[in-house]
């Protein structure tokens, strides 16, 4: 497949419920100026060695290439996640998309009528449980859609099946006065609502729960077999909560325009979530959390271009929740937009337009394997998987016995792109 150039212009959102300026004026095109981002912190010692050391050390096959370039996005894409054969975007004009995963099956990718579902608002974050799939939204709204993720058919259109809070959840806290909260100096409402834009959903491991963040610095836990509100932490952050991530053993973690990270879970007894603890080194918004795979360490991306590797910390009898900021990985030259980790890897998209793929070694310290190039906007969100194909029709491959990975990378050009990276079977790092 070849590169596709985005066949419309791509069209400004007004972001006008946030209570974060930052924000807004990150993902909003009349100020160009704001994707550039503050100095890297230099207090934080860097995790990437002298170049010397990195050119012994470097991986002796490292393969990649654009696969394929998506483009029947009309405006910003804002959110990616994956499921069965199908890759799922959302963008700021209220459409979502249904994709093949593998590009060498995608026929006509620019084609109209992938479009699966529309909405009211920005789909702003997608996350998944069997065949439902659960959308945050600008209108301050969770969306809950009906899917089939292996169906051949391209053409289906998704029911929604819920909006979250529900009409039920609604009545029900309508008549207490103890249901209602202030959410503005001449406002109030019940707790179940959110008041302002929806940014990430996070599920639970054994896929019970649905947590949301969303800007009116609030994160709410609801129950995915009824779509009820179970709970709403309150005033979580001084600022906008951008990034949300749960851990396998139950810790939250919220990332804020206040440049601070906390933890929270449920302490032994408790029915609440409660704050473990507060991590501050990012010296600008955080905009994207990432966990490794055994949830050992944290990743956090900000507007000061840099990402942060936070590891546990031993030296705290309380068990996890508890990071300390090891190191910095740096490289892009404006704001960190998104993360995602599959496998050992860690990707990175910025507002410098690219995507960067990190890899760790066993002293600890990490390389940069590659930087993709291509897009013509900020890279605003990533998902990655293992690419379960042979290799074929992936181009020249040198060594069939190592490990290939699929990246997928929105952006506000309008456009998706495909990316392949190989592994080969010798590519230690020491």
């Amino acid at each position: 497949m070849g590169l596709l150039p985005c066949p419309f212009p791509c069209t400004t959102e007004k972001e006008s419920q946030s209570h974060s300026n930052s924000l807004r004026s990150l993902e909003s095109s009349a100020s160009a100026s704001s994707l550039s981002s503050q100095i890297s912190l230099p207090s934080v010692p860097s995790l990437i060695p002298p170049s010397s050391q990195q050119h012994d050390h470097q991986i002796s096959v490292v393969y990649h290439q654009c696969l394929a370039t998506l483009g029947g996005h009309s405006s910003y894409v804002f959110s990616l996640t994956l499921a069965g054969n199908l890759l799922y975007s959302g963008s700021s004009n209220s459409e979502m998309r249904a994709w093949r995963r593998d590009p060498s099956n995608s026929v006509h990718p620019d084609s109209t009528d992938k479009i699966v579902a529309t909405s009211i608002g920005a789909f702003k974050s997608l996350v998944i449980v069997g065949d439902r799939l659960f959308s945050a939204h600008q209108d301050c709204k969770i969306r809950v859609w009906k899917i089939n993720n292996n169906n051949d058919d391209m053409h289906q259109k998704y029911n929604c099946i819920a909006t979250l809070p529900t009409l039920n959840d609604r009545f029900l806290r309508f008549f207490s006065g103890k249901n209602y909260v202030q959410v503005r100096r001449h406002k109030k409402c019940t707790w179940v609502h959110h008041v302002d834009t929806v940014t990430a959903l996070a599920i639970s491991r054994d896929g019970s729960l649905l947590f949301s963040a969303s800007w009116d610095r609030t994160f709410k836990v609801w129950r995915t077999s009824d779509f009820r509100c179970l709970e709403s932490v309150s005033n979580a952050h001084d600022d906008a909560i951008n990034a949300m991530i749960l851990s396998n053993d139950g810790f939250v973690y919220t990332g804020s325009a206040d440049k601070k990270i906390k933890s929270w879970n449920k302490q032994a007894g408790k029915k609440k979530y409660s704050l473990v603890a507060t991590m501050e080194r990012h010296n600008s918004a955080v905009n994207a959390l990432a966990l490794s795979t055994d949830g050992s360490v944290l990743y956090s991306g900000a507007c000061d271009r840099s990402i942060l590797v936070w590891a546990k910390d031993a030296n705290n009898s309380s068990g996890g929740g508890h990071m300390v900021a090891a190191g910095a990985l740096r490289g892009h030259t404006k704001a960190i937009l998104c993360l995602a980790v599959v496998s050992d890897l860690v990707c990175s998209g910025s507002a410098d337009k690219t995507v960067r793929i990190w890899r760790r070694g066993v002293e600890k310290n990490y390389y940069c394997l590659a930087v993709f190039e291509g897009h013509r906007g900020p890279v605003k969100c990533l998902t990655a998987a293992i690419d379960q194909s042979d290799n074929n029709g992936r181009g020249s491959v040198p060594d069939s016995a190592g490990t290939s990975y699929l990246v997928y990378s929105g952006s506000l050009d309008c456009d998706i792109r495909i990316w392949h990276i190989y592994l080969g079977s010798n590519s230690s790092i020491s």
